[in-house]
């Protein structure tokens, strides 16, 4: 294992300060030879921030965006798996507590709501826990 996530992909904007990269994120059906004949095909662009960047680039030319694999650890802890164990502790306590299923379950899925928009008040603070690379695609 390298420890490291690689992406190919196109620059979209260049400024001093950051490089903007369009990544086409692909499910594992998505590049079978079938996936016209197919609705589950899934292809996507995504835009990923570059901030530390060397050397020289320009729009339209293909680049690798390198991560950490720990960084994608990292997301899928916050993510997923975070608040998913406080689904099921809110699930599981006022279960407990009220005896009511159709409630408790509201409750839990309710309680992810001030989850997602405490990740999105810090989201600033997060972008600098998950830096990229980029790096020229050598021809």
């Amino acid at each position: 294992m390298t420890g490291e996530i690689s992406h190919k992909g196109i620059i979209k904007e260049l400024s001093d300060k950051r490089i903007l990269v369009g990544i086409i994120n692909e499910s594992a059906c998505a590049s079978c030879h079938a996936k016209g004949a197919c609705t589950v095909a899934d292809m996507e662009e995504k835009i990923i921030e570059i901030h530390h960047f060397e050397g020289d680039f320009r729009v339209g030319q293909f680049v690798n965006v390198v991560g950490k694999t720990s960084q994608g650890f990292k997301a899928l802890f916050y993510g997923y798996l975070l608040p998913f164990l406080l689904l099921m502790a809110v699930l599981i306590i006022s279960l407990s507590i009220t005896k009511n299923e159709g409630l408790s379950g509201l409750l839990a899925l309710g309680s992810t709501i001030p989850y997602y928009f405490t990740i999105y008040l810090f989201r600033e603070k997060l972008k600098r826990n998950f830096e990229f690379e980029i790096k020229a695609v050598q021809s």
